[in-house]
């Protein structure tokens, strides 16, 4: 963290952030609880979105705030940029954000750049534009945690570190000796402890381990790929293309049908099942003959039959055409799909949607999504994976009903409309109290509340889960992965210890704190080789490097321990 020493007057340095949503507040949050004091600026466009909370209370805590239509070089000096430590560029527009970085190095060359991206490939030609520079994907990153939330699995969350890989499992499912932490535990009346004791994990409890000789990842990943085969609905096809008269006529005309030519075969002395048959089908369609020596009751039968077939054909006509015509209609606008069960129903397909769309695919998990534009960007991924999509409103119970609300395996709601999410959830919700809900609200105390009030089985707020990696990656600290746990973001990283610190000297046992910050291996200064058991009772010395896991205010505090006194930082 040597650049985050201030180069101004004043004796904390200076960070900037920029953004439009809910992600730039959250991230400036978590900036003012940093290990280190610092002097925060966020600018923001004029209008902000609505799911944006209210600066106010920031500013109370010394963030100043000011606002800019663009972001270029005139803004940036005005926020004082010039002398600045980093630059957090947030804003939901890749374009806008690359320019501004290319404005910002104008202003300021030596800087730590942060930038929000949503193209894979643009990201990685940016990493190589900028000497100092970290480009993250909230939608990346939260997509896992709703995947898992849907599936009720964990979350795929791997890395790789010192040659080794770490993933996220249940105990039960990992192999003998390769468990290297314990992440939750269920305790005492239903509530989940995050970063528990060694001895509190129960079977069930997801836990961080090593993939030895296998693919890391989840029992989901592992699941057969292939997809069911889909069938056309008929009794949905049927009940969309035959209306309520047209039925009615059409069974009318059969009944009496049926009984003419049961009356007709009776009393014409014919024999067998197949003459019968014969004789009727014939008659219906207009080939029998006038036989004026019949017996009365035969040709009244005769004649009821004749004139039920004059009206039967031109109705089954009619049904034939008006239901394929209809069914037609309805599969261009999504509303007739194949048997679909035990599916997932997405709603939204911007960012993050799509990202999640495709990583249930990848699961073999048939997927079917609605969202209210034509042209939104996950539409055209759904067509390219031969996916059902509904053009609609999800907040309208049809809708989810035309999705197979009543058959899916969970209902995600990730569209930008928090109201359109909430009802969606409401009327799921209502339809099947059984089913699981996986609700996105970009309000992280508006999400906590809704999940306990309407009883919905998860509510998650993106930019909570995001911030913690955006305000690492600008402090310059070496976080080696995000997982999401529950509705905690866990970090993993390197914490080095400095001399002067109150680790120097210290047992490695202090770095060590259930419920807070767990010790997962170590590495000794100058050295290459990771001690992945490292004795607790070893005692720290300067360059120490220790790999743990740990909340963001776990981490907050280990860093303040392994850094050296501010007097020494001065001089």
């Amino acid at each position: 963290m040597s650049r985050l020493r201030d180069r101004n007057s004043d004796d904390r340095p200076h960070v900037v952030v920029c953004g439009s949503d809910a992600l730039v507040y959250t991230l400036a949050e978590e900036l003012i609880g940093a290990d280190r004091p610092l002097r925060i600026t966020v600018i923001t466009p004029p209008d902000l979105r609505p799911d944006v909370p209210n600066f106010d209370d920031l500013k109370a805590r010394g963030v100043r705030v000011i606002t800019a239509a663009r972001l270029d070089e005139r803004a940036f000096r005005e926020a004082g940029l010039a002398g600045a430590a980093g630059l957090a560029l947030a804003m939901p527009d890749d374009m806008v954000n690359l320019h501004a970085a290319l404005c910002a190095r104008s202003v300021e060359g030596d800087l730590r750049l942060v930038l929000r991206m949503f193209t894979t490939g643009l990201a990685q030609n940016v990493r190589r534009l900028f000497a100092d520079c970290a480009v993250l994907s909230d939608a990346a990153m939260a997509t896992p945690a709703f995947v898992a939330a849907a599936l009720g699995e964990v979350a795929p969350v791997h890395f790789r570190y010192a040659g080794r890989t770490l993933y996220v499992t249940r105990r039960t499912e990992a192999a003998d000796g390769t468990v290297v932490l314990p992440l939750t535990a269920s305790v005492e009346g239903g509530q989940i402890a995050v970063l528990p004791g060694d001895d509190e994990a129960g079977p069930s409890d997801l836990v961080l381990a090593e993939a030895v000789g296998r693919s890391a990842g989840p029992a989901v990943a592992r699941r057969r790929r292939g997809r069911t085969r889909r069938r056309l609905s008929y009794r949905r096809a049927l009940r969309v293309g035959m209306t309520r008269k047209l039925a009615v006529a059409v069974g009318v005309a059969v009944a009496l049908t049926v009984a003419a030519g049961a009356v007709l075969t009776r009393y014409t002395g014919v024999h067998g099942f197949w003459e019968s048959i014969y004789l009727t089908m014939l008659t219906v369609v207009g080939s029998s003959d006038v036989e004026p020596d019949r017996r009365p009751i035969a040709q009244a039968a005769q004649l009821v039959l004749t004139v039920a077939g004059v009206a039967l054909l031109p109705l089954i006509t009619a049904a034939v055409v008006d239901g394929v015509v209809k069914t037609r209609l309805a599969r261009d606008r999504g509303e007739v799909f194949g048997e679909h069960a035990d599916h997932v129903v997405l709603v939204g397909l911007g960012n993050v949607g799509t990202r999640i769309l495709r990583q249930l695919n990848d699961f073999g998990v048939d997927v079917v999504s609605i969202d209210v534009a034509p042209d939104a960007r996950g539409v055209r991924v759904a067509e390219e994976l031969g996916l059902p999509v509904i053009v609609g409103d999800a907040s309208q119970a049809e809708t989810l009903r035309a999705a197979s609300i009543d058959t899916c395996r969970a209902l995600v709601v990730v569209s930008t409309d928090d109201a359109v999410n909430l009802q969606a959830a409401l009327h799921a919700r209502a339809a099947r109290s059984d089913l699981r809900v996986v609700l996105r609200l970009f309000d992280d105390d508006f999400a906590t509340r809704v999940q306990d009030v309407f009883d919905i089985n998860i509510s998650r707020s993106v930019p909570r889960l995001c911030a913690p990696a955006f305000a690492a990656a600008l402090l310059e600290r070496e976080v080696l992965a995000t997982i999401p746990v529950e509705r905690h973001a866990l970090l993993v990283a390197a914490v080095e210890v400095t001399a002067r610190s109150d680790l120097d000297g210290a047992p490695l046992s202090r770095v060590d704190r259930p419920r807070s910050a767990r010790v997962i291996a170590m590495r000794a200064a100058g050295e290459q080789w990771v001690d992945w058991r490292p004795d607790p009772r070893r005692v720290l010395a300067p360059g120490d490097e220790v790999v743990v896991v740990a909340r963001r205010a776990g981490l907050r505090a280990l860093r303040q321990q392994a850094a050296a006194p501010r007097s020494d930082l001065g001089g």
